[in-house]
């Protein structure tokens, strides 16, 4: 499953396959700016007030766990689903998320503090803040009113993914089988002309090969794949960033964040992940059938249990990881590669060693065995975000 041999001998053996933070790792993940780019923390509020300033039993980010683990700048991420974009409440939804960060801040302001330009992350970390910039995953909550991108700009987001897991106004997802644009529908055009215009980063995770490339194409300013995995490890799955972008991402002087999520680390887990996705499509076909018809629909609850019940997570070595580090570096350079690991999003579907935010020493001392030298490993861990953000701001200036 082009899995190197090393890794399938790992897996095999995962106590011994996870990296152990060492006195030089934790030193340097407190030293360095880690920058996550996608942290699933505000959806996880809205299904239950916890207060991430203190410890959250059963959470993979709060605040002890991101500080014990060096964690600088933690972008939220304010999902909304293709459900709730036909329902019409998308907005409203994300409205919500954002409040939420906002008083996650206000209640902590030892703690956290909003983040909205690169430039000012020096200042506001002092104090030893986790710093929470925004992240909208999914263009659902723009509708179809270009305003909103200039409005939801205001409120704090600083980059939006063009789609999630059904094509959207904007863009095609890599998930869904319908391709609705081939690209960027009309309307998608307009939006990324506008990210431009105000310094919103583009993101392309998520979003389907020909829409990536238009997007890529169209932006002015480098663009991001905020958590995507390398489909080198695995060809069928869509969803991770092919050769051909990430290069051309690279081009632009842009960068790939990688994930920890097992769904896009392990070949055998996306493989499920994709499958999971066709079979919601044909469940839905289905249900629209039934329901043509007069007849009683079926429960999605049922099928979501018999589907976890016939693909159990699998146990995953942070190597893979660290093999998608390496490549990444190989194909496009030290300077395109970022993290973006996707916490409290993956449910808790995470490789051995990185299981919270405390565990970046982990993955700073897998990096220091394998040869990288510290300031190249600070560019992997927020360095190179931080510089395609201050670019893509620096660029909506002119």
């Amino acid at each position: 499953m082009h899995r190197t041999l090393p890794v399938l001998l790992l897996a095999l053996v995962p106590a011994l396959a996870s990296a152990q933070a060492t006195d030089a790792a934790r030193a340097l993940a407190q030293d360095a700016v880690i920058v996550d780019t996608h942290i699933d923390a505000p959806g996880m509020l809205m299904d239950g007030w916890k207060d991430l300033g203190e410890e959250a039993e059963g959470r993979e980010f709060d605040y002890p766990k991101a500080h014990a683990g060096g964690l600088d700048v933690a972008f939220m991420s304010i999902y909304t689903s293709p459900r709730q974009d036909d329902e019409g409440n998308a907005w409203q939804a994300a409205n919500e998320m954002i409040d939420a960060v906002e008083a996650l801040a206000q209640r902590h302001p030892d703690k956290f503090a909003l983040l909205r330009s690169p430039g000012d992350v020096d200042t506001l970390r002092k104090g030893d803040r986790v710093l929470l910039p925004l992240g909208m995953e999914n263009g659902a909550p723009l509708v179809d009113d270009l305003a909103n991108v200039q409005f939801f700009f205001d409120r704090g987001v600083r980059y939006i993914t063009l789609a999630h897991s059904a094509p959207n106004r904007i863009a095609d997802s890599s998930y869904a089988v319908e391709r609705k644009w081939h690209g960027l529908s009309p309307f998608g055009r307009k939006v990324v002309a506008e990210m431009n215009r105000l310094g919103i980063m583009v993101d392309v995770s998520h979003i389907s090969d020909e829409s990536a490339a238009e997007a890529i194409k169209l932006s002015t300013v480098p663009v991001i794949a905020s958590h995507s995995a390398f489909r080198h490890f695995t060809p069928d799955f869509e969803r991770n960033i092919s050769d051909e972008l990430a290069k051309a991402i690279a081009d632009k002087g842009g960068v790939v964040q990688v994930p920890f999520g097992t769904a896009f680390v392990n070949p055998e887990s996306a493989a499920d992940t994709q499958a999971h996705f066709r079979a919601i499509n044909d469940f839905n076909k289905r249900n629209a059938e039934l329901k043509a018809a007069g007849e009683p629909l079926q429960d999605r609850a049922a099928f979501e249990k018999d589907w976890e019940e016939s693909h159990p997570a699998r146990q995953t070595p942070i190597e893979a990881v660290l093999d998608q580090i390496d490549y990444g570096v190989k194909l496009i350079g030290i300077d395109h590669i970022g993290i973006g690991s996707d916490f409290d999003g993956v449910d808790g579907e995470l490789p051995d060693g990185l299981r919270t935010t405390a565990d970046f020493p982990n993955l700073v001392a897998g990096l220091q065995a394998r040869g990288y030298k510290d300031e190249d490993i600070a560019k992997i861990l927020g360095g190179n975000l931080l510089r395609t953000w201050a670019a893509i701001e620096a660029g909506a200036a002119h």
